[in-house]
């Protein structure tokens, strides 16, 4: 169930998730990687970024993944690596004050839509299998 309701041109998603934090970490990580070709390249734990900069923040992490089958095709045009700022993918996933922890992205198919063409597809063929780990997750 996402936690608010979203149109399907909301530049950005979230859900909520039926695990704790740290749980919820540890399952979509390990789902993505379960997906084939998918690879976490980087994970930026902005807590501990922010408190070593001595600001306190609630839990959060944003994975960044990437799927060669997909980002390969966007970059090897030249006319397409404008939009490589859109690479890699990322999940952010953090608590809220609330204690409930939620996942969020970048509705990619609703920014791939506006550019069209190659980009569209392919962005909308790495969404979907996202959105299918993703969903496992949420509550």
């Amino acid at each position: 169930m996402k936690s608010t309701e979203q149109p399907e041109s909301a530049m950005f998603l979230e859900n909520v998730s039926r695990y704790s934090y740290d749980e919820t970490f540890d399952k979509l990580s390990e789902k993505i990687q379960s997906l084939g070709n998918w690879k976490i390249q980087h994970i930026h734990d902005m807590q501990e970024t922010l408190r070593k900069n001595g600001k306190e923040v609630l839990p959060i992490k944003v994975i960044e993944l990437c799927n060669p089958k997909y980002s390969g095709r966007i970059l090897e045009h030249d006319m397409e690596r404008l939009y490589s700022s859109l690479l890699p993918c990322r999940i952010s996933i953090y608590q809220t004050s609330d204690g409930i922890t939620r996942i969020s992205r970048m509705n990619s198919v609703a920014m791939a839509a506006q550019i069209g063409g190659l980009v569209e597809e392919v962005m909308s063929e790495a969404f979907a299998e996202i959105e299918k780990a993703i969903a496992e997750i949420e509550s």
